[in-house]
């Protein structure tokens, strides 16, 4: 029987990747959960997933982690300009065990991409290129869970605050991102790039509507310059690297950086991709 690991399986992306494993009927027994919190693993255990422990930093416990693994999805870190280094660690321990396919978790169009959050995505790509694994990139689009942490204020003041412009985004959950991964690593044969991006295509003004349709109060989009959104997210307590990281996504918004029309997400999971009500109708009910 085949052998499959996923990193960063206490992560909401590899969590739910683990689990979509299991869904499509890979045996617990076969699937590896490699955690940097054991204890957080817990109900991954109780299914009957091999948990082992290990860090990126550490390429050690990296390569006993890897010990027998035949299938690996590399989820991307999530420590912004340090992920380069930590995905090397990953690549070169998944060598020296022996990893026959490693599945990447890139961005949408990394190589073209003008987002600074592509920067570490097409360095990690190269790597894999040169490791002489075969390899997939799933390059993913927005996660329309990334509005939910702003929909509560958002409903609060009346107010969405952006700087996308008109720009349209074709975003989709992390679930189908996670049933999409799934799916690649047990089927991709090596050499494949899907371009993963949703059905819906929504300016931050419709995101805006949705969220009122949902929430029963009015909440308009409030366009602001890139420079001044950054100000903003910083203010509202997030970390000033982040915040510029946050706005210069947002201004990709605007010229298209996060649209597609690629169907390879709908064609991995057998289905179209969750739409933004949905996803705002349950984490909004979570939040009550």
């Amino acid at each position: 029987m085949t052998t499959y690991a996923v990193t960063g399986a206490t992560g909401k992306l590899g969590d739910a990747a683990v689990r979509a494993l299991l869904d499509r009927g890979v045996a617990a027994a076969d699937v590896v959960a490699i955690v940097r919190d054991p204890a957080k693993a817990a109900p991954l255990r109780t299914k009957g997933v091999d948990v082992r422990t290990a860090d990126y930093g550490n390429p050690g416990a990296l390569r006993a982690a890897l010990s027998g693994v035949e299938r690996l999805l590399l989820v991307s870190g999530s420590e912004v300009g340090q992920r380069v280094d930590q995905h090397r660690n990953v690549i070169e321990a998944a060598k020296a065990a022996g990893v026959a396919l490693i599945a990447y978790t890139s961005i949408l169009r990394a190589d073209t991409s003008p987002l600074s959050l592509a920067t570490e995505h097409v360095a990690t790509e190269e790597l894999l290129n040169d490791s002489g694994i075969p390899s997939v990139f799933l390059r993913n689009g927005w996660y329309w869970e990334n509005y939910l942490a702003s929909a509560p204020t958002a409903v609060e003041t009346g107010t969405l605050f952006g700087s996308a412009g008109d720009g349209v985004i074709a975003a989709a959950s992390r679930l189908d991102y996670a049933s999409a991964a799934a799916a690649a690593l047990v089927d991709a044969t090596g050499g494949e790039v899907y371009e993963l991006a949703g059905d819906e295509h929504l300016t931050y003004a419709q995101i805006a509507q949705a969220i009122a349709e949902i929430s029963g109060r009015p909440v308009g989009y409030r366009d602001l310059a890139e420079a001044d959104y950054a100000a903003a997210l910083t203010d509202a307590g997030i970390p000033a690297p982040m915040a510029a990281v946050l706005a210069d996504s947002d201004a990709g918004v605007a010229t298209g950086a996060l649209d597609s029309d690629s169907t390879d997400l709908q064609k991995l999971i057998g289905r179209s991709s969750t739409p933004l009500a949905e996803v705002l109708r349950t984490g909004l009910a979570a939040t009550d």
